[in-house]
């Protein structure tokens, strides 16, 4: 299992979506959201047929927080230059684990 970290603190277990297929299906289906899904490489996302709001964080390659947003069903947000993955989390996380545009995220094993 992977975990997401940031600046030595687990924040989450980690599903990481490496295929395209995976990529495109993302959290779609899914009603309750355990931990965190990792998108890479991608550069946007959609919430088209979600069912709850999600948490986004867009990343740089070396996974640096370029921007957070709360995305609510049926939206494809803006991301901003330079993002190269995307993270997605239960409405809400972002803001218990603290995470902020500028932190470095990291996968572990």
């Amino acid at each position: 299992m992977a975990w997401l970290v940031c600046e030595a603190r687990v924040l989450a277990s980690l599903e990481i979506a490496e295929t395209r297929g995976s990529r495109l299906k993302g959290l779609l289906g899914r009603s309750e959201i355990d931990g965190a899904l990792l998108l890479a490489p991608a550069r946007s996302i959609h919430t088209l047929g979600m069912r709850v709001p999600i948490d986004v964080a867009f990343c740089d390659e070396d996974l640096t927080v370029l921007a957070t947003r709360r995305v609510r069903p049926h939206r494809i947000p803006k991301p901003p230059r330079g993002t190269r993955a995307v993270v997605e989390a239960e409405s809400g996380s972002f803001e218990r684990w603290k995470l902020v545009p500028g932190d470095q995220l990291e996968i572990r094993q």
